[in-house]
């Protein structure tokens, strides 16, 4: 096998999980191929990097015991995908109910946490948008990170939400459109 792991087809990788003696290897390739795709996902959505290979690690028990289920109705990356975004929306729902018996605001937590990040060497324009983001709901932050960050066409992002294409449209323009108000204000006052 020394081809390389971004090459190596998600059948190649199912036919190797099928098998008993070939999963390790199998697993091995399907973590090679997407664990860092999945990470900047989850990364995006959790903000810090700790939080996100909780996540992740989350996400691979979760593929690991699974994926012998997986039904191939949908891509691998797809399913894949779905996996990840609920585990960052279940660890970012218990995070908010931590949050909310801690005296800060969500929002200023995530954004002290991202300043002493040393993973995080963003800009002011990054950390603007990041703390535009903390402003939106859940679901229209979601969205927008999917489509903005990961370019992902709103028919698989149906698929891994399970909403409509016209409903993700609709997240997608309101969270644009708070974004780029956040955005205005903020640059009025400096």
């Amino acid at each position: 096998m020394s081809q390389n792991h971004s090459q190596i087809s998600d059948e190649e990788i199912l036919n190797l999980l099928k098998e008993e003696a070939s999963f390790d290897s199998g697993f091995s390739l399907l973590m090679a191929k997407y664990q860092e795709r999945l990470y900047w996902h989850v990364r995006r959505m959790v903000v810090e990097h700790e939080d996100a290979n909780d996540v992740i690690q989350n996400c691979l028990v979760k593929v690991f015991r699974n994926v012998r289920q997986f039904e191939q109705k949908s891509q691998l990356y797809t399913w894949l995908y779905r996996i990840a975004t609920n585990e960052a929306i279940t660890f970012l729902k218990k995070k908010k109910r931590r949050a909310a018996h801690a005296l800060d605001a969500p929002e200023s937590m995530v954004i002290n946490q991202l300043e002493a990040d040393p993973y995080f060497d963003g800009n002011r324009a990054q950390m603007l948008l990041q703390q535009a983001l903390t402003k939106l709901p859940d679901r229209q932050r979601q969205v927008f990170l999917l489509r903005y960050f990961d370019e992902m066409p709103y028919q698989e992002m149906s698929e891994i939400l399970e909403t409509s294409v016209g409903a993700l449209k609709a997240s997608f323009h309101h969270a644009v459109k708070k974004i780029e108000h956040y955005l205005s204000n903020v640059q009025s006052v400096d």
